[in-house]
């Protein structure tokens, strides 16, 4: 994860000056909604218009977020979730009044007229996006191994002592472990599969880590859906007959959440790759 190259050297010392953080672009924006929601410095965002469309933005002081700065909190995992959780609030609030395209975490520019040109500059392309994500919002499936639900090994008749038979045991238990994940990855794929044929796109993420996960066994699917509003009850109903299908895997239904795994074109880089700050970072 890297802040964007957009961001200029600001004049006068290293590290003084304020900088703009970009949130999101949408088609519009309530003020209302701009005045209630708080940006990274601690006070409300706002909106940079161009070309038909609206960026959202907040100040973004460049102490602790210019370019140097950025390289040195990027690698402090308390000030990223902090950042990741203000960030992720914005593009909620932001995705609750309609479509909108999140901004890659840390992308800073040094003014609004960058932002602007961005806005003007890639105007087809974002407008795309915000058409293919109208009345559509991102679903999260995961899926973790539940012990015991493959087959038991038996352990197997021989002789030679109770050091043989401890070999024997363990390569028992090391034969069930491979099936049992083998087993798992098949369901993930069924799973993720039957639900890709439901939403309006899929994508496949990598397992996370238990560190972050929290869960006590191994994810074998960690899947994004974009789901259209009217399907909603039908891919959660889906969900349920998945699970009761695959005692193999544990399923986990979370959302909805702003598109981050959809918003393919992106001003100044890819999507935000804090997925679901409320449990920690993800992939």
């Amino acid at each position: 994860m890297s802040s964007t190259a957009d961001l200029l050297p600001a004049p006068g010392p290293a590290g003084t000056g304020v900088g703009v953080w970009l949130h999101g672009v949408t088609r519009d924006v309530d003020p209302a909604l701009l005045a209630t929601t708080v940006g990274m410095d601690g006070a409300a965002t706002r909106a940079v218009r161009a070309a038909g469309l609206v960026a959202v933005v907040s100040a973004a002081p460049l102490s602790e977020y210019g370019e140097e700065a950025l390289s040195r909190n990027l690698e402090d995992l308390a000030w990223l979730e902090r950042a990741a959780r203000t960030h992720h609030a914005v593009v909620a609030a932001l995705s609750r009044g309609g479509a909108v395209v999140p901004a890659r975490l840390a992308t800073v520019h040094h003014d609004d007229a960058r932002v602007a040109g961005q806005l003007t500059a890639r105007r087809a392309e974002l407008t795309a996006v915000l058409d293919r994500l109208t009345g559509h919002d991102e679903w999260g499936v995961k899926g973790y191994v539940v012990p015991g639900a493959t087959p038991r090994p038996t352990e197997p008749a021989g002789s030679g002592g109770a050091g043989a038979a401890y070999l024997r045991r363990r390569r028992a238990q090391l034969t069930a472990r491979e099936e049992g994940q083998r087993i798992a990855a098949e369901a993930a794929g069924a799973v993720h599969e039957a639900l890709a044929g439901h939403a309006a796109a899929a994508r496949r993420h990598p397992p996370q880590d238990r560190r972050l996960s929290g869960a006590p066994t191994a994810m074998a699917l960690n899947g994004a859906y974009l789901v259209g509003h009217g399907a909603v009850a039908g891919f959660r109903r889906l969900v349920d007959a998945l699970a009761g299908r695959h005692p193999e895997i544990r399923l986990e239904l979370t959302g909805p959440w702003p598109p981050y795994s959809f918003a393919d074109e992106r001003p100044a880089g890819p999507a935000l790759t804090v997925r679901e700050p409320a449990r920690g970072p993800a992939t």
